[in-house]
């Protein structure tokens, strides 16, 4: 699985031009080994130098910021201060959805877009063409609440 991944993303760069370099595959790997964990910056870079001790910090942020121009990965925020790092699913239109537990940290993903209709009456009430959107709910998750 995780091959055949890696030679789609090689596809992919291929595609516009680019190479899937031994750092960039390190990097690439690391996110899909990683892929429920939405690493930081830095914590690809730690998981990336156990693989290939030779990369650099400033390799990873090129790398990662290619990927993202590329829209192999997503760079989300969820509010505190730190960029992370999220592989977008294959063949999807849109980011995926996320639920921030504000008591353990935990993120969750919704993989269901759920705000087609939404984009529908935007498009059309402001006449705002939509090419993308994020949505990230704050909330407790059932492990806490489980634990009250």
């Amino acid at each position: 699985m995780v091959e055949t991944r890696i030679e789609r993303i090689k596809s992919q760069l291929h595609s516009q031009k680019y190479k899937l370099t031994p750092q960039r595959e390190a990097t690439v790997r690391v996110l899909l080994e990683n892929e429920k964990d939405h690493l930081s910056a830095e914590d690809v870079y730690l998981l990336v130098k156990d693989k290939a001790p030779e990369i650099g910090l400033a390799t990873v942020y090129r790398t990662l910021e290619l990927l993202t121009e590329l829209k192999v990965v997503d760079k989300i925020n969820f509010g505190d201060g730190v960029s992370r790092y999220d592989l977008r699913q294959e063949g999807a239109t849109h980011f995926h959805h996320h639920l921030v537990c504000i008591e353990c940290g935990a993120v969750d993903e919704i993989q269901e877009d759920l705000l087609g209709d939404v984009e529908k009456i935007v498009e059309k009430r402001w006449q705002f063409l939509i090419k993308d959107h994020r949505l990230t709910f704050h909330g407790i998750c059932h492990r806490c609440q489980d634990k009250d």
